[in-house]
């Protein structure tokens, strides 16, 4: 039987592309890399069209038309059939899929996202940073790092690009950026559904529909929908919580008044409402404190314990409420005209992000911290205008962008009555009155002012047919300012102030301090950077960069240490830029008639001035603040490998080793072994020691074979696919301690099914299916009692899928 299924004809936008992932895909042929043509190419969209398996992908990484080998990027890309056939339906679980990417979340406003082990700093969120790695939709900026936790939304691809950015995009990134490409609207009539259930009531729901409105004007119109029961049983509460209760919306207008010009408006919304974000006993451990005063002796003198001290019984009893609501939307316009000899692009977006969360902040069942909450809400306005030309010797690309942001935030935090005897020390007769402490309330309110703007370009020399040179700049200013106050009350509603003297008073200011102060930054930085391309046979690239960039500065918007006058550190309310030194060097090959790919690439990345998360080990003095570490260094080696024998079956395999550390960081915060102590040194020396989030080596790999065959009339394919990952240990503490160590894991991921030709997919899936135990991560208590709690991540799943498009 001859094969009669339609290629994908890849348009890769503004991007972002690894030969790894995109000629390695091991998910769908129907839906792999292809032939396109060069006007495909020039065009932001994915489509199934007609054409041979196999093929050179057209990309526009650099803003113009070339085969993928042809780029000097290390860059993974992800389709949107690999992304439905392996359930990555958002970037967390997309890091099963590259393996130089990490994703990290404990609820969707602290959530880091990171490439080879930089990017934002590990630990609690601050507002008054930038992201290391930039999240894109359809070339609009996404400054929150919430929307990476929700549902991708009719998703053509998705690329993840590895080293710095700034000459080709609006947002200056240093580690990298996450591009995703949503399907266009189309002048012929299509749609596509997706139905999907499965164990722990997994229920997900996709449907798009496209089409003509008139000659000119075309509409698309997609939702998704998730819902999943938690992985975790609250005893207290007698529900599952880390449940998942996601929707969304998108729909997109395209007028073409004239071939040369298309205008886009996309709007979409997005809410979640899930049961989270709680956590699960996994060990303590010996601090410095007082044997009387760590977590042992605490719990036994108030009879506690914990449901189970087993993680993986996935119990807990959290007695606060807890809440993720988490809601996201805006609308873009974007046109792209082609004018003369090149074409302009025009990026117009607001968007805004509405966040309420409840959390549990003493990590126990103990009416400790009862209350902890720090609603958000978020505005945004984005500008980019760029100019792209394509010659015989010259190609350009130059470009402005214009950001604001603004964000505001209420904080509540609150205790009850089981905080004095678990936070006054025990000889303190206060210990022991439930007065002191209980409804001792902090409330505080911030607020975000952030404006950025930049000159970028970039340049590309064709000295000879085989001899590139391709320099790029970028000027940056930045400006940051945000207010901060914190106000205290006792449970009787009275004000703590800090002159207060007495024992009582200065019980509660041990555990909340009024502080108020008005940080401000701004900065002008420059970048460059300089790639050389050699072709030295049609078949094998071989490219060398070099990267000269900055993370803009910030303001510390959760608060500063107080001084000995009791006044606030001004001088820690802001950070300094990060300076960024970047060399790479790669080679790209394709052989055996290019069915099969080979790519590897080397890196190291210098940063002065790293800007580190420091968390205090106190209640509520600070939720965790930014300091500079001296330096820190990334260095790698990549791999990508591919091959497609024949259409019946492809492999493919990737993989990282990641050697990232702080070369020199002299006052980063002690971690919890060293820390709680009346003689405890106030800061550590972690020199030399390694970034938390990275592991040294990750993997990913898969593989599918298929057969043509025919069932209940209808000729298809019979297929059997399998993806796995693994990633060695790392850790999940800011300074690495003896207990917050995560041990390595493996991952794997089985699916079968059969597809047809007029576009039915039925499969069956199996995530997890060998029950791994794993913790996604661990995080150290509050008070330096020594408890550590941790997420286990998801156990076994199963479930089926059915597809259809027309």
């Amino acid at each position: 039987m001859t094969a009669k299924y339609p290629s994908v004809r890849r348009r890769v936008p503004a991007g972002l592309f690894t030969l790894s992932l995109a000629l390695a895909i091991a998910a769908d042929p129907a839906a792999a890399l292809e032939t396109a043509d060069d006007t495909a190419a020039a065009d932001d969209a994915a489509q199934v069209e007609g054409g041979s398996y196999g093929g050179e992908i057209i990309v526009t990484a650099r803003r113009r038309s070339e085969t993928a080998q042809d780029v000097p990027i290390a860059i993974s890309v992800v389709d949107g059939e690999q992304i439905d056939n392996t359930g990555s339906f958002n970037v967390g679980r997309l890091t099963q899929l590259t393996p130089t990417l990490q994703f990290y979340s404990s609820n969707p406003r602290n959530t880091a996202v990171n490439i080879r082990g930089i990017g934002a700093p590990f630990g609690l969120t601050n507002d008054g940073i930038e992201q290391g790695v930039g999240i894109y939709v359809d070339d609009v900026y996404y400054s929150r790092v919430a929307s990476s936790t929700f549902d991708f939304l009719d998703v053509a691809q998705i690329e993840v690009l590895r080293g710095p950015q700034g000459t080709l995009y609006g947002k200056n990134t240093t580690a990298g950026a996450i591009n995703i490409t949503t399907n266009q609207p189309t002048f012929d009539f299509e749609g596509k559904a997706e139905v999907s259930i499965g164990n722990l009531d997994f229920k997900q729901a996709k449907a798009a529909i496209s089409g003509p409105l008139s000659d000119q004007l075309a509409a698309r119109i997609a939702v998704s929908s998730t819902s999943r029961r938690g992985t975790i049983y609250n005893v207290v509460t007698d529900r599952y919580i880390q449940s998942q209760d996601n929707i969304g919306i998108r729909g997109q207008l395209l007028w073409r008044p004239a071939d040369n010009l298309d205008i886009t408006l996309a709007g979409d919304w997005n809410k979640q409402e899930a049961v989270c974000c709680g956590s699960v006993f996994v060990r303590t451990g010996e601090t410095q404190r007082p044997l009387n005063r760590q977590f042992a002796a605490l719990a036994a003198a108030q009879g506690y314990a914990f449901p189970s001290e087993n993680p993986y019984d996935r119990l807990t009893d959290l007695d606060a409420n807890l809440n993720a609501g988490n809601e996201i939307g805006g609308a873009s316009l974007r046109v792209k005209w082609d004018v003369g000899p090149g074409t302009l692009t025009s990026v117009t977006a607001w968007r805004y992000w509405d966040w309420q969360p409840e959390n549990d902040r003493d990590f126990t069942g103990l009416p400790i911290v009862t209350r902890s909450q720090n609603p958000s809400q978020q505005d945004q306005y984005t500008q980019e205008l760029r100019y792209n030309y394509t010659g015989d010797r010259f190609d350009f690309v130059i470009g402005g962008f214009y950001y604001y942001q603004r964000i505001d935030t209420q904080g509540t935090e609150g205790h009850g009555p089981a905080s004095s005897r678990w936070t006054i020390n025990p000889s303190n007769p206060l210990s022991n009155d439930p007065s002191v402490l209980g409804g001792l309330t902090a409330i505080n309110t911030q607020y975000l002012k952030n404006t950025s703007a930049a000159l970028f370009g970039q340049l590309s020399w064709k000295i000879t047919d085989q001899l590139t040179i391709q320099p790029g700049v970028r000027v940056n200013y930045d400006k940051k300012d945000g207010y901060y106050r914190r106000l205290v009350f006792a449970g009787d509603g009275s004000p703590v102030t800090a002159d207060l003297t007495d024992a009582v008073s200065a019980a509660r200011l041990a555990v909340f301090t009024p502080q108020e102060y008005a940080p401000s930054f701004s900065d002008w930085n420059f970048s460059y950077d300089l790639t050389a391309t050699w072709k030295a046979a049609r078949d094998l690239l071989l490219y060398a960069t070099y990267a000269k960039t900055f993370k803009s500065g910030g303001i510390n918007q959760n608060g500063v240490p107080n001084g000995a006058d009791g006044d606030p550190i001004l001088a820690a309310a802001t950070v300094k830029p990060e300076s960024v030194d970047h060399v790479e060097a790669g080679v790209k090959a394709e052989y055996w008639d290019r069915r099969a790919t080979f790519n590897l690439s080397a890196f190291r990345t210098d940063i002065k001035n790293f800007q580190a998360n420091v968390n205090n080990g106190q209640f509520g003095v600070l939720r965790g603040y930014l300091a500079n570490a001296g330096k820190v260094r990334t260095q790698g080696v990549e791999f990508d490998f591919s091959v497609r024998p024949s259409e019946r079956f492809r492999a493919y395999a990737n993989g990282a080793y990641t050697d990232a550390k702080y070369e020199r960081f002299v006052d980063a915060p002690c971690p919890p072994e060293l820390s709680g102590g009346s003689a405890s040194a106030p800061n550590c020396d972690i020199s030399g020691q390694r970034l938390p989030g990275v592991s040294k080596w990750a993997f990913s790999f898969g593989a599918e074979a298929n057969a043509e065959s025919s069932l209940f009339g209808q000729d298809g394919q019979f297929y059997l696919g399998y993806d796995g990952s693994y990633r060695s240990d790392w850790s999940s503490n800011p300074s690495p301690s003896a207990y917050t160590w995560i041990e390595g894991y493996s991952l794997s991921n089985f699916r079968a099914g059969f597809r047809t030709e007029s576009g039915l997919d039925i499969f069956g899936w199996v995530r997890n299916a060998f029950d791994q135990n794993y913790l996604e991560q661990l995080s150290v208590g509050p008070g330096n009692t020594g408890l550590i709690t941790g997420l286990p991540g998801d156990p076994r799943t199963w479930g089926g899928t059915i597809k259809a498009s027309f």
